[in-house]
């Protein structure tokens, strides 16, 4: 059975991980240097590049050493890393440490794009899954609907013209002073919230798939000022409730004019309790299957990259060891 090994370090998440040719994962590894960002309100990427300078030989070793393989000498087939898109710093460090495993342990190298990574995460989990897929992709740079027709078949159904979902928690949490990261604290912090309590608009009505998250943020901090009664739950509440309708309008649209197989979640923001909650009720109201990773699998990890690598290298073949990092590398361009 062949094994791929799989690194990651396109933000501040030092990842490792073993994949076999079928997506069974033999062991996954990360660790994060997110402690160090959290009093800036935001990734650093002098910092995140030297974080993982400090952690990805251990964690590369720890993945190894999980699937059972040796540390100096293991018996892979291939190594696949993340090329971009990503901090330009964070993917040198990936790239660089790739580059030498692979020619240390004498397999080929593939560079594989992030997020054609988190379309593959879904088969990592449910390998048997009915295509067509649609894969919703929310997190803290990008915001993607995407037809899935195959395993590496897809095409952009539509994407953010401004900020990232994810982008949009952090900047509201830093607004009402709450910390980075912000999605998970506005997600908790909305559970004891009123949604209702702050009127705000759903941006991009029409009948394309486009998303807009700069102007609810805009509303949200106008929205709040002429409100001061209002408590910060209700407006943690208020937001995600505006967000999470205009992401699942697109969907509820794409559903009705494709027979998918299913809908799949992806991305740091698939962690959102009512965004997972309001999937699974499409998904359900279209008698389609729901994929909603497990919480461990929403953050960036190298065992979706592994997966993508798998595919790659198939169809496309090693990479050069000239290999450069590609900082915005859109998956348009990957498109079939």
């Amino acid at each position: 059975m062949g094994l791929i090994l799989g690194i990651e370090t396109s933000c501040d998440d030092s990842a490792a991980a073993v994949v076999d040719e079928n997506f069974t994962i033999h062991s996954s590894v990360i660790e994060s240097s997110l402690a160090e960002h959290s009093s800036f309100g935001g990734v650093v990427p002098e910092l995140a590049g030297r974080a993982h300078l400090r952690t990805l030989p251990g964690v590369v070793e720890r993945a190894l050493r999980d699937a059972g393989l040796s540390t100096t000498a293991p018996a892979i087939d291939a190594i696949a890393v993340t090329q971009g898109p990503g901090l330009v710093g964070s993917l040198l460090v990936g790239l660089s440490a790739a580059k030498a495993y692979a020619a240390a342990f004498d397999v080929p190298l593939v560079g594989v794009n992030h997020l054609e990574g988190h379309l593959f995460a879904p088969l990592l989990e449910a390998p048997d899954l009915t295509w067509p897929l649609l894969t919703v992709l929310v997190s803290g740079g990008h915001s993607l609907l995407v037809h899935h027709e195959s395993p590496g078949v897809f095409h952009v159904l539509g994407g953010t013209i401004d900020d990232a979902a994810g982008e949009a928690f952090d900047k509201v949490a830093r607004w009402l002073d709450l910390g980075y990261p912000g999605g998970p604290v506005i997600d908790r912090l909305a559970e004891s919230g009123d949604p209702k309590s702050l009127p705000l608009p759903i941006s991009m009505p029409g009948d394309n798939y486009d998303l807009s998250f700069s102007g609810l943020k805009t509303a949200v901090v106008r929205g709040a000022q002429k409100h001061p009664e209002l408590s910060d739950a209700d407006i943690a509440a208020s937001f995600q409730r505006a967000l999470t309708e205009q992401i699942m309008r697109k969907v509820k649209r794409a559903l009705s004019a494709t027979n998918y197989g299913g809908v799949a979640l992806g991305g740091g923001v698939a962690a959102n309790s009512q965004l997972r909650s309001a999937m699974a009720e499409a998904a359900a109201a279209a008698g389609v299957t729901c994929h909603l990773p497990a919480r461990s699998m929403c953050t960036d990890n190298a065992a979706m990259i592994a997966a993508a690598g798998w595919h790659r290298l198939r169809h496309d073949g090693p990479s050069s060891l000239a290999l450069a990092p590609r900082p915005s590398w859109p998956l348009e361009e990957l498109a079939s």
